[in-house]
């Protein structure tokens, strides 16, 4: 849905530039490993203090109103978002099932949460992927004819998997919608749209239902203006979204599954979707070449 794409920053270069120092490393051992150990200290220093600023500027951001406020508080009750960036790259089985027959989406992903990178790979054959690398979506083979669109689908269960902490991000509107009371409870509103050049589609919004007791977002709405399937600036109607359930990761709570209802008249409708979110872990290892387009694909061509 909503791509907002940051610079690799210090934390790649430094990376880089721990690649080389270890490969021009002299040969004796005591040294070498000397050499290796400060470039580790340095690296891990390196990624610590731009978490840090990242977390810092988005409470700044998020301290000035009321509706950020909300936000931020819900934010530190799934986890907070400093352990969020420092847990590192997400894995996680997310299948996606209409009731209505058409396309079921079955894929195991992992994101990049620093780079908003992805790479999924398809439940049936593992061996067919898709992904985005920050600039290009790609399929894997060339010669696979996916009928989903690698640009719009990458991102996607990433962004449900990863709210609230997705909407501290920069260019995010915060609006506050009163109250709203559903099955038996009364939840706090918090709209989330976003400026103009935002991703690629800055017309999508998001609104979440924070339970003013625990804090913890328990249901959503959204709509999509994704341009490759709303060319001339339309969108799809309201969708609302509840979770079924929680799962603690690493001090991070993530949902378990949704479902999904057309939103008609102020309330949801027709159930549409299951949605089941399992296997979930942070990978803080993976190697960065991991969310490289890989050798044979094929890069997509606009959206």
């Amino acid at each position: 849905m909503k791509k907002i794409y940051f610079s690799k920053g210090p934390i790649l270069s430094l990376i880089t530039f721990y690649i080389l120092s270890c490969s021009s490393q002299k040969s004796n051992e005591t040294e070498g490993q000397s050499t290796l150990d400060n470039m580790e200290v340095t690296l891990v220093s390196a990624k610590e203090e731009w978490i840090e600023n990242r977390v810092q500027d988005a409470k700044a951001r998020l301290q000035v109103s009321s509706a950020g406020q909300k936000l931020w508080e819900t934010i530190e009750a799934h986890g907070t978002l400093s352990t969020w960036f420092t847990n590192g790259p997400i894995s996680f089985h997310f299948d996606y099932q209409p009731l209505d027959g058409t396309l079921r989406r079955n894929t195991y992903q992992v994101v990049d949460k620093w780079s908003v990178r992805a790479v999924q790979e398809m439940a049936e054959n593992r061996e067919v992927k898709f992904g985005w690398d920050g600039t290009k979506a790609w399929t894997y083979p060339d010669t696979i004819d996916l009928p989903i669109n690698p640009r719009f689908w990458s991102i996607t269960p990433y962004y449900f998997v990863g709210l609230p902490f997705v909407l501290a991000d920069e260019g995010v509107i915060l609006e506050e919608l009163g109250q709203k009371e559903y099955n038996g409870t009364t939840y706090d509103l918090i709209k989330a749209s976003y400026e103009k050049g935002i991703g690629d589609a800055p017309g999508d919004y998001y609104v979440i239902y924070i339970n003013p007791e625990t804090k913890l977002m328990e249901s959503l709405r959204y709509i999509v203006s994704y341009p490759g399937f709303f060319p001339d600036g339309n969108h799809s109607p309201e969708k609302f979204m509840e979770i079924l359930g929680t799962q603690i990761i690493d001090g991070i709570i993530v949902p378990t599954g949704y479902k999904t209802y057309w939103f008609k008249n102020d309330e949801p409708a027709e159930h549409i979707t299951n949605i089941e979110v399992t296997e979930v872990s942070f990978v803080p290892a993976i190697e960065n070449s991991y969310f490289d387009v890989p050798s044979g694909a094929k890069i997509q061509k606009g959206y």
